[in-house]
């Protein structure tokens, strides 16, 4: 019998917004898979649940996952990272696999999930659900996100004015998520909009390395990755 691939939500970003039923996986689960920084650092993931877990303990299963978008290159890491996963799952010890945020809200895991089910059918899968940045942010900065019939939208920005501007037209509240990189403009849509002050930023929510910022000191600003923006209307 195969071992079970869990993935893992640890949460924004807080360890105390671990849920339980993540704390007790960690616990009982053998290997802890996390993602890798090629130069070695702890990932984000991997920080967040420093607290609960003792290394020597367990064994800990780094992997790397390509920041590209070559084809050739994506197939060739993928199916590295989930061989090396297979190899402790086809021996029938389980692996954790933990994840920023929820494990099905745009994360990494979803990717390693469809691979292995596609080349590994027999393993079973699971997933424990964990609070997501959105949900941080919403409590962080006190906006309520949605009530009654509202619209609310979960959106990944990108480089494209008149679809942020579409966007943000026609829901209560938008969330963009990977707003870093074109943060200018979406500040210009903002400004066409007179929304700038309907608008609220936070990076690494509820980290100790949180930052929530001013809106109005956002032009050409250097924004890590873990920046989303909520906009409510």
């Amino acid at each position: 019998m195969t071992g079970t691939l869990y993935g893992l939500g640890v949460g924004p970003g807080d360890p105390e917004l671990l849920t339980i039923k993540a704390f007790r996986k960690l616990k009982e689960t053998e290997v802890i898979a996390y993602p890798k920084k090629r130069k070695g650092s702890k990932s984000y993931a991997h920080r967040i649940i420093d607290l609960y877990i003792k290394p020597e303990e367990k064994e800990m299963l780094g992997l790397v996952f390509p920041m590209t978008k070559d084809p050739v290159i994506l197939e060739r890491e993928w199916s590295n990272t989930v061989n090396q996963v297979w190899e402790y799952l086809k021996k029938g010890t389980d692996v954790a696999f933990v994840t920023e945020g929820d494990p099905l809200l745009y994360s990494t895991f979803i990717h390693m999930m469809k691979l292995m089910k596609s080349r590994h059918p027999e393993v079973n899968i699971q997933t424990v659900p964990g609070i997501s940045s959105i949900n941080g942010a919403a409590s962080r900065l006190g906006i309520a996100l949605a009530e009654g019939d509202d619209h609310v939208a979960i959106v990944p920005a990108r480089d494209d004015y008149a679809e942020m501007k579409r966007v943000i037209i026609e829901n209560d509240c938008v969330i963009f998520i990977k707003v870093a990189k074109v943060m200018d403009l979406m500040l210009d849509v903002l400004r066409e909009l007179d929304l700038v002050d309907k608008a609220s930023v936070v990076t690494k929510v509820t980290s100790d390395e949180e930052i929530v910022w001013d809106i109005h000191e956002l032009d050409r600003a250097e924004l890590e990755y873990l920046t989303l923006m909520v906009v409510r209307k």
